[in-house]
Parts: structure tokens; C-alpha cells; sequence
């Protein structure tokens, strides 16, 4: 039997309580927001040069940043983000253009009626950023690792944030600089009706999230070989560090609710504390860099003052958790390697008739009725030990295929076409 991860936070601090209301507040407010039927969908792409296939880095001539300027013109002037001098990230009405720490250029699609809108947009963003990248003579790929370059030749991008997140997780884990500088995900948003909803997509998301990523798996690659695992990115995220990833503790509880979620996410350690929109540390004169520091011991309790949390507060505090499904005022599924836009596709239809198809969602919750954290550690090492021979949940892998409607999923669908498609078996 696999451990589950034990959180140890609890024992060690005591959340404010007026930080677990704001949190309980901000769940709320997404119930009031929105219905069903919603999608947001990210997709991170890794800059790589034509030449050679090594890692595009923010800083070089033509590199990340001179992208992001000639791509500004596209998007709203007063959404522009910078930091220390650095443009940062873009926005305008349903797209947004933002950063990973080396240099991933993420796009953040949404929110949508229904899968197909996805392409639409994507589609436009394509249109704009596809001349510019071949003047600067680099492509944006989609793939779960760089396919040549290591960690080590990939600096981290101007926010001061990943300074501190590569002082913290190079040392608690095994993964940190290789998540951070490398790696690429998809990742697909739902919305939820209230908190009973949300913590029953939470756990089927939990649940079904390490089949559908088998079988979306798109990581050929591991600092510069040939990737040895069989989910790349859940081995990462898995190793990177225990307070803060993995299955959440205690989802599976019948008692878990809202709060439980605010009290974990409250008392664990926040890596780095963000005070640029906390009124009180503004107004007292702090620099820049006080206002960005590292918080490696301070959870929200110790960094925040004693009121209520800002939207932007909350937001940064639950930023700094990177659970398989993370609850932000809609629930994030972020299991998934980075994906090309047709399969992105297919995965948000298979995301909605699962989550969305009142008859599938029943089905669904009918089959796991019951499941424990510990069955979905075991699940998750089955695969990792076994691959295409795996039996997760004690169904092999063709069980699943059917049970989750993904027949026909590993067609020839396009990725790369310097490389090889990993989709092909």
C-alpha cells in the first residue's frame, strides 16, 4: 500500500479566523457568479528555437520578452502586467497571455459555453503570435518537458516570486527547478453550483484525473533523453513537495467541506508572500522588494494583517498550493500535459460529458462511491509502476477507455511536426 501524505500544517499554526471567512466568501462568491456549463482552459507552450530545439530564455535578443512587446499591440494597454521593468503578461476580453517561471508562455482561454469555442479563440491568438514568432525565428510547442533543453540552461523570468520558489522547492523536493523551468501543462476549469457540487468534482476530478492523464500523455522527453515515466509531470508535482501538492488531505472525508479546504491552504507556508495590493504594507513605505520577499516559515496568519483578505490576497495565497484539483472561486483539474489545440479539444469535451452530462456525473459518482485517499495514492502508483499495464482502481487501462469515453482517442492528431507524436502507441 502506498503512504498517503500527512499535513502536518494544522498542528503547527492556527489560521485567522477572519482569513478562513474571507476564503469561505470567495468559494461563495463563485457559486453566486456563474452556473453550469463553464470552462476556462490553459495551455502553457515552450518557446524553442527553430535552429536546434533548445529552450527559448526571456532575456536573449528575440527571446521571450521582445515577444511579448510585439505581441502587445493585440492586447488591452491598462492590462499589461510588469514587474521590475519586464513585461510580464497581457490581457484583453477572453484571453490572457502570461508566464510560467522559464519562460512557458501560458494562454488562459475563457470562460467558454462549450468545448468548441475553444478553438475560435485559440485560433485567433495563433494568428497573431505565428508571424512574430517566425521573425524571431522561434516556435512554441506543445509538450510536457523541453524536448532538448535541462533545467540548468533555462534561467527563471523577471517576477521575484520564482526566485524565491526556486530557493524553496530545490531543496524540500526532488522536481522543483525541473517543474519550474521546464515543464508545460493543460489545464481545464469547471464551475460549481454550490459547495456540495464543488467538493464532489473535487474528488471525481481527484479520482479520474491520473487515467484521462495517461491517456493525454504528451511528454516524450526529460532533460534532453528519453523520458523515462510514465507520467512525467505527475512523478514532478508528486515529489515536489508534501504540504502543498498531491491529493488534497481529506477530500475524501464525508465531512470535508469549504473550510477544511480554507484551514490547509491557510496554514501551510506561503514560499513567498505577495503584499503589492495589501493597503497597510503599501502605505508604509516598503520597497519593492519588501513588498515581494520569500515567506519559507509564514503561512497567511503571519504575512496578512488581522482583517478580511482582498480578492488579490486570496488569490496569491491559494496560488502558492499546487494540488492535483485546486479550488479557486471556480475548481481547477490540472493534471495534464501541455496539449495542441485539438487535443486540448477533445479533452474539454471529455471534461464536460463527465462532469457536465447529468447521467455521466451520476454514473460516475455511483462507480466511487466510497473511495479513499488511499486508493487514489495506490491508482496513482500503478500507473507510474506500470505504464500501459497498468490497473488502476483495479480495471486495466481498456476498462477505463470505454468507461470514460475516450474511444478513438489516440488518432493522428498533429503536435509538433519537427518531432515525432507521443500520441502514437
Amino acid at each position: 500500500m502506498v503512504t498517503p501524505r500527512i499535513s502536518y500544517a494544522h498542528l503547527l499554526a492556527k489560521p485567522n479566523p477572519k482569513h478562513v471567512d474571507s476564503l469561505l466568501k470567495f468559494f461563495e462568491s463563485g457559486r453566486s457568479q456563474r452556473g453550469t456549463g463553464g470552462f476556462g482552459v490553459e495551455i502553457e507552450h515552450l518557446p524553442v528555437h527553430n535552429s536546434d530545439d533548445t529552450a527559448v530564455t526571456y532575456y536573449e535578443t528575440n527571446g521571450i520578452e521582445a515577444l511579448l512587446k510585439r505581441l502587445a499591440p493585440y492586447y488591452d494597454e491598462e492590462k499589461e502586467y510588469w514587474e521590475n521593468g519586464h513585461l510580464v503578461g497581457l490581457s484583453r476580453p477572453g484571453v490572457a497571455v502570461s508566464l510560467e517561471p522559464g519562460g512557458q508562455v501560458e494562454t488562459s482561454i475563457g470562460i467558454l459555453k462549450k468545448p468548441s469555442d475553444l478553438n475560435a479563440l485559440y485560433s485567433k491568438f495563433r494568428r497573431e503570435v505565428d508571424p512574430i514568432l517566425k521573425d524571431l525565428d522561434f516556435r512554441l510547442v506543445n509538450y510536457g518537458y523541453q524536448p532538448k533543453s535541462s533545467f540548468a540552461d533555462v534561467p527563471v523570468n523577471p517576477k521575484d516570486r520564482y526566485d524565491a520558489m526556486t530557493d524553496y522547492l530545490g531543496r524540500v523536493g526532488q522536481f522543483g527547478p525541473c517543474m519550474m523551468r521546464c515543464s508545460a501543462s493543460t489545464q481545464v476549469s469547471i464551475d460549481y453550483v454550490d459547495e456540495h457540487d464543488a467538493i464532489e468534482k473535487m474528488r471525481l476530478g481527484t479520482v479520474v484525473g491520473p487515467i484521462l492523464a495517461y491517456f493525454f500523455r504528451n511528454t516524450p522527453y526529460f532533460e534532453g533523453e528519453t523520458n523515462p515515466w510514465p507520467l512525467l509531470r505527475q512523478r514532478m508535482w508528486d515529489y515536489l513537495d508534501f504540504q502543498r501538492t498531491n491529493v488534497i488531505p481529506g477530500l475524501f472525508d464525508p465531512r470535508f467541506g469549504w473550510e477544511d479546504y480554507a484551514v490547509d491552504v491557510l496554514s501551510t507556508p506561503l514560499m513567498f508572500a505577495d503584499l503589492t495590493h495589501t493597503p497597510e504594507a503599501v502605505a508604509s513605505g516598503a520597497s519593492p522588494k519588501e513588498l515581494h520577499r520569500p515567506a519559507f516559515r509564514e503561512n497567511a496568519g503571519d504575512v496578512y494583517p488581522d482583517r478580511e483578505l482582498n480578492p488579490y490576497e486570496i488569490n496569491h495565497i491559494i496560488s502558492t498550493h499546487f494540488n492535483d484539483v485546486r479550488l479557486k472561486n471556480f475548481v481547477e483539474l490540472r493534471h495534464w500535459d501541455s496539449l495542441p489545440i485539438e487535443r486540448a479539444e477533445r479533452l474539454t469535451e471529455i471534461v464536460a460529458s463527465l462532469f457536465y452530462v447529468p447521467e455521466n456525473r451520476e454514473r460516475l459518482e455511483s462507480y466511487f462511491d466510497g473511495i479513499t485517499e488511499e486508493e487514489v495514492f495506490e491508482a496513482k502508483a500503478n500507473i507510474q509502476a506500470h505504464g500501459r499495464q497498468a490497473s488502476p482502481y483495479g480495471q486495466p487501462l481498456e476498462f477505463w477507455k470505454e468507461f470514460l469515453g475516450l474511444e478513438g482517442l489516440l488518432s493522428d492528431i498533429p503536435g509538433d511536426p519537427k518531432h515525432p507524436d507521443v500520441f502514437q502507441e
